[in-house]
């Protein structure tokens, strides 16, 4: 049996923040703001494997007004994520991203997430597609003001 779940997410940019983004510190003058260390792309993949299951969403098992994820690393949601659904028996399929971003320029960065998301989720890399998006200079995004990401987890029930 497969399971399908979309995953979306969006951070502010701020001063005096770290760039978090698939578990890789990218260089730039800005980071996201959130509770955790707000890595947009992980929350998504989270959201979708929750919303594979109809677990919920991110804030329902992690939420921000919980001091224990405070500045918490995402690779950490993430980890417990998976165990989540692999208590409901299953496994992850595959996943499909998108980063939006205007600037920074994701597509240097890339390869390094794969890498570290497929070791976290203990899955072969290429069971992990990311692409970089821009908006094109329109709204928040597109004015360097926030990154948002999607993704789409498909999960399967193990036998």
């Amino acid at each position: 049996m497969y399971r399908i779940g979309m995953g979306y997410d969006i951070h502010k940019l701020e001063d005096n923040r770290d760039l978090i983004i698939g578990g890789i510190k990218i260089p730039y003058e800005k980071g996201l703001l959130g509770h955790s260390d707000a890595d947009v792309l992980i929350h998504a993949i989270i959201d979708g494997m929750f919303g594979a299951l109809a677990l919920g969403d991110i804030g329902t098992h992690f939420p921000d007004t919980d001091n224990e994820y405070k500045d918490v690393s995402s690779i950490l949601l993430l980890k417990r994520a998976l165990q989540l659904i692999q208590d409901e028996g299953y496994t992850i399929n595959n996943i499909d991203c998108n980063i939006i971003a205007q600037e920074p320029k994701m597509k240097p960065h890339i390869s390094k997430m794969r890498e570290k998301l497929a070791k976290e989720l203990m899955i072969d890399v290429n069971l992990i597609s990311i692409k970089a998006k821009t908006n094109e200079k329109m709204d928040a995004v597109g004015e360097k003001r926030a990154i948002e990401a999607h993704a789409v987890v498909m999960l399967r029930k193990e036998i």
